[in-house]
């Protein structure tokens, strides 16, 4: 019965001529049902977060993290599991706090957190008046240098919005706030850069992430503070109340260091030296527990190629499970993954990095003769609840370590997308922890991929090179 609802679920792949064995997709069957009772994903994200906890990249905790990892992809069965080191250097957060200042009134501490690889305050501080600004634009449209903008000799601060979507829409579109804003702010003369952190919380914790400086700009801090403060200055300000911040900002950059690339795999039979690649990273931000970001990726990608391995049927190609190193500030794993592996053939990349939602849609980046078997794993996983899209099937986004790797290689890729309705109320801050995730939204994850994985290890036709 399970094979004839997962060839029912092939109509679109038959009418194009193109489908997957029938044996295949009772397989595919069986993964899904098993997945839904497997536990192993929430045991090895007890572990991680527990034992480990935040792992920023080249930090001992880090090197704890890759030790963890090893020996749990050797206790889940995977083989030729290994460590590949990336000398890295990295950023290193120093105390830091901001007082607001008006009137008469006593000064308002700030829950606050510098943004990665801010550089440092001077030792004294910075005190200066707030330049505010509604969103990024408003600041563009303030002038261009420090002679035309009243950005000039002030702290700027950037209260733009995060919208809360399904999809991460809303984050991506305010993300340029904290990724640009210091270089914007810099050109306009500002003497430090302060936002609204982006996130959908209203919690008093400060969400932190990269961001980053242009060569001929000056180089100066940059911080953000929690949704409730930013929104008690944007009343203060709208009021028209002069504003002053006091700035302390320690921090440093370039320390050396090194991370790993952690590697595991299900080994192909005849097919063998064509990888299914399935990832998450191994860092995190040094806030919290880093369980939605990227912990739980981390436990659904392993405990999926673990379901295959126990499954006792190998697949045709390898399903290679890779936990990049140092996502979080600079693609240093991504990118050396591509440098030494750029020759093999890759069926497929994809990464889980997005929280422990449920994964509602599947689409594809693939060339256009594979797309139907995409769309048919898309029918397998229907049971779940996943959707294959109207618009938009083959303009899938796998996930930012494995979008690297697709675009620098031309690399075919799948994009399993989850509910992140609520992921960015946690994102990279303090309450990232063990406590905010729903374990029994694993088990469907771990099914999704598990089913990507050995179909596309069994497809009879190479996925790529995609459409990019």
């Amino acid at each position: 019965m399970l094979a004839a609802a997962a060839l029912a679920a092939c109509g679109g792949a038959q009418a194009q001529g193109i489908t997957f064995a029938e044996d295949d997709l009772r397989h595919a069957a069986r993964l899904r049902d098993l997945a839904l009772h497997d536990g192993q994903a929430w045991a090895l994200l007890q572990q991680l977060c527990t034992e480990v906890g935040a792992r920023p990249a080249g930090s001992a905790a880090d090197a704890k993290a890759v030790a963890w990892a090893q020996a749990a992809l050797q206790r889940l069965g995977l083989q030729q599991v290994r460590a590949e080191p990336l000398p890295i250097r990295i950023w290193q957060r120093g105390p830091a706090s901001a007082l607001l200042l008006h009137g008469s009134a006593a000064a308002e501490p700030l829950v606050m957190t510098a943004l990665g690889n801010s550089v440092a305050a001077p030792p004294e501080g910075i005190e200066a008046e707030i330049a505010w600004y509604p969103d990024l634009a408003a600041l563009r449209a303030d002038g261009h240098d420090a002679a035309s903008s009243r950005a000039s000799g002030r702290i700027v601060f950037i209260d733009q919005k995060t919208e809360r979507t399904i999809d991460g829409r809303g984050y991506g579109a305010a993300v340029m706030a904290r990724v640009r804003g210091a270089v914007e702010a810099a050109r306009r003369g500002a003497l430090a850069l302060g936002i609204r952190s982006i996130g959908t919380d209203r919690q008093p914790v400060a969400h932190t992430g990269a961001m980053g400086y242009e060569i001929g700009v000056p180089r100066i801090p940059a911080f953000a503070v929690s949704v409730p403060d930013a929104e008690r200055i944007a009343a203060l300000h709208g009021a028209g109340t002069l504003l002053r911040l006091r700035l302390q900002l320690q921090a440093q950059s370039g320390v050396e260091a090194v991370t790993h690339n952690v590697i595991g795999e299900v080994p192909g039979t005849d097919l063998a030296d064509e990888v299914v690649l399935i990832s998450a990273h191994l860092d995190s931000w040094d806030l919290g527990q880093g369980a939605q970001d990227d912990g739980a990726g981390v436990a659904i990608v392993s405990a999926a190629a673990a379901l295959l391995q126990r499954a006792g049927v190998r697949p045709r190609r390898t399903v290679r499970v890779v936990l990049f190193g140092n996502e979080e500030n600079g693609f240093d794993g991504a990118r050396a993954y591509g440098d030494r592996y750029g020759s093999v053939v890759h069926q497929l990349v994809s990464e889980s990095d997005f929280g422990a939602g449920l994964v509602w849609q599947l689409r594809g980046r693939v060339q256009p003769a594979a797309l139907p078997l995409v769309e048919a794993m898309a029918g397998v996983l229907a049971p779940l609840g996943v959707a294959w899209p109207a618009e938009g099937a083959n303009l899938g986004s796998p996930g930012p370590d494995a979008a690297l790797l697709m675009r620098r290689h031309r690399w075919p890729a799948v994009q399993l997308s989850q509910d992140g309705t609520n992921y960015f109320d946690v994102h990279h801050t303090a309450n990232d922890t063990l406590d905010r995730i729903d374990p029994a939204t694993l088990p469907q994850n771990v099914a999704c991929w598990a089913v990507v994985a050995w179909l596309a290890a069994q497809a009879p036709l190479r996925f790529g090179p995609p459409s990019l």
